[in-house]
C-alpha cells in the first residue's frame, strides 16, 4: 500500500484496538474515521462495515486484506466505496477517508450476500431467516428499482436500508463472507469486492433495528391526484391538463421559455403511490416492539422525490424521472435546508422515542439503548447543503448522542423496498438498557 494508505488504516486500526482493550462486557460496536473519532467496541467482533472514498478505490483490496489480518476476530466484512463517507460526527466529501464499525453479533443473526452469493429466501439454510437488510447496490444496474424490491421481498420485514454506491472510480462494493471464497472470478470477487448488483449484510429477528427516512424538501404546491398519466409522462392532474396545472402552480408562461426552464430546474416532484405497503415491525426476544419504517404518512416521509426531465406542449403533459402511479398523488417540491433540518431532527426524535419508556412505565429510563448507527445521505446533501463541513451530522450526534456511527453519501438512498432521492436513511441497532 502507499504510505499515505498505509497511514489511514493504521490510524483507524490504533483507534480500534485501543477501545477493544478498554471496552466494557456491554459495549456494542467500535467505529474508525481517518480523522481520529471513534467510539467503544467490543472484543467479539465478528462482523464489520467499511466504508472508504474513492481516494482509496484503486486499494480497497490492499485495505481489506490488510484490516483482515490485522483484524482476525473480524470473519466478515461489508461496505462500499464512495466519493463521501461518514464517521461519528464528521463527513469526508471529496478527501481521502476511511471508517471501520466493527459489530458484536453472532454469526447465527446475519448473512453476509452479493451478486455470486445471493440472499436466499426469508426461510434459508440452517434456519436463518432475513428479516431486514444493509444494501449496497450499483446505480448502473439495470432494473435497479426492481432488484431492490425483489430483494425486500425475500426479507421478513419487507425493510431494507442502503443505498447506491457512486464513486469517480465506479461503483465497487465490499463483501466479504467466512462461508466461503469465490475463487475462479477475478481477484476484486476473491477479496470480497464486487461491481454491479446488489450486495451487504440480512439480519435476523433478533437484531433491534428502527429506522427513518428523511428529506430536505418543501411543498411549493398542494398535493394533485394523478388522474391521468403514461409511463413517466403526467397527462392530467386532478382531471385537469398536467401542464396546465403545473405552470398556474408556478406563476409560470410558455411565452417566456427562458424563465420556464430556470424555474423548472429547481423544482422537483413528490410521488406517492395510491396505497402503501403496511409498515412492518417484530417483536424482540425480550417482548419489546421495535417498528421498522414505521414512519407517519406526511411531505418528505413516504414521497419519492424525482426531477423534472421535459414537457410535452402538444399533449399539455410534463415528463418526470420515474413511472407514475395513476391514482396517486403529486406534489411540487424545492430543495430546502430548514426544512431539511427539521425533518433530520424529526427523525432524531422519533427514534429516541421508540427507545424510550411508554407513558406509566415504572422508573422511567429507557428499556433499549443505541449500541450503533448506519447513516446514508444523498450525495447532495452533506455539509455543502446544510451549511458547513459536518453540519448534517452533527445534527444526528447531537440528537442521538455519542454513539459508533458511519455511513456514506450515495447516489439514492434505499429504504423500506424503494429507491429514494435527496434523502437521508438512518438506522440505529438497538440494545436492552443495562439494568441499574
Amino acid at each position: 500500500m502507499a504510505q499515505h494508505t498505509a497511514t489511514a488504516a493504521a490510524l483507524v486500526l490504533a483507534q480500534l484496538r485501543a477501545q477493544l482493550a478498554a471496552a466494557a462486557p456491554a459495549d456494542p460496536a467500535g467505529h474508525g474515521g481517518a480523522a481520529g473519532r471513534l467510539e467503544a467496541g467490543q472484543a467479539v467482533t465478528p462482523l464489520a462495515v467499511l466504508y472508504l472514498t474513492d481516494h482509496y478505490a484503486d486499494a480497497a483490496a490492499d485495505i481489506l486484506d490488510h484490516l483482515s489480518a490485522e483484524l482476525p476476530q473480524v470473519t466478515d466484512w461489508v461496505g462500499a466505496v464512495g466519493v463521501g463517507i461518514c464517521a461519528g460526527g464528521a463527513e469526508y466529501i471529496d478527501e481521502p477517508g476511511l471508517a471501520v464499525m466493527l459489530c458484536d453479533l453472532a454469526p447465527s443473526r446475519y448473512r453476509v450476500f452479493s451478486g455470486l452469493a445471493p440472499l436466499g429466501a426469508t426461510q434459508g439454510p440452517e434456519g436463518f431467516v432475513p428479516q431486514t437488510a444493509l444494501v449496497h447496490a450499483d446505480p448502473a444496474t439495470p432494473d435497479v428499482t426492481e432488484l431492490v424490491q425483489e430483494l425486500a421481498e425475500r426479507t421478513l420485514g419487507h425493510y431494507l436500508f442502503g443505498g447506491l454506491a457512486a464513486s469517480r472510480a465506479g461503483s465497487l462494493q465490499i463483501a466479504r463472507s467466512s462461508r466461503g471464497g469465490l475463487a475462479g472470478h477475478g481477484r476484486e470477487a476473491a477479496a470480497g469486492l464486487f461491481r454491479g448488483g446488489l450486495s451487504g449484510v440480512a439480519f435476523g429477528p433478533d437484531v433491534g433495528i428502527v429506522s427513518r427516512v428523511t428529506q430536505g424538501v418543501r411543498a411549493v404546491s398542494p398535493a394533485y391526484r394523478i388522474t391521468a398519466a403514461r409511463a413517466q409522462c403526467v397527462d392530467e392532474l386532478d382531471g385537469q391538463p398536467a401542464l396546465d396545472v403545473l405552470l398556474r402552480a408556478l406563476d409560470l408562461s410558455l411565452d417566456d421559455l427562458p424563465a420556464v426552464i430556470a424555474r423548472l430546474r429547481q423544482t422537483l416532484v413528490g410521488l406517492q403511490a395510491p396505497a402503501a405497503p403496511a409498515s412492518a415491525g417484530r417483536t424482540g426476544p425480550e417482548g419489546h416492539r421495535e417498528h421498522v419504517g414505521r414512519v407517519p404518512l406526511r411531505l418528505g416521509d413516504d414521497l419519492l422525490v424525482r426531477h423534472l426531465v421535459g414537457l410535452d406542449p402538444a399533449r399539455r403533459a410534463f415528463v418526470v424521472a420515474d413511472e407514475v402511479p395513476v391514482g396517486g398523488t403529486l406534489t411540487l417540491c424545492a430543495r430546502d435546508v430548514q426544512a431539511a433540518r427539521a425533518d433530520l431532527v424529526r427523525i432524531c426524535a422519533e427514534i429516541r422515542d421508540e427507545l424510550s419508556p411508554e407513558e406509566g412505565e415504572v422508573g422511567g429510563d429507557p428499556v433499549q439503548r443505541i449500541a450503533g448507527a448506519v447513516y446514508v445521505s444523498c450525495n447532495g446533501r452533506g455539509g455543502p447543503h446544510f451549511g458547513g463541513p459536518g453540519a448534517e451530522l452533527q445534527i444526528v450526534r447531537h440528537a442521538l448522542g455519542d454513539v459508533p456511527l458511519v455511513g456514506f453519501f450515495a447516489a439514492g438512498e434505499i429504504a423500506h423496498h424503494r429507491l429514494y432521492g435527496y434523502t437521508g436513511v438512518l438506522t440505529v441497532f438497538v440494545a436492552d438498557a443495562p439494568s441499574g
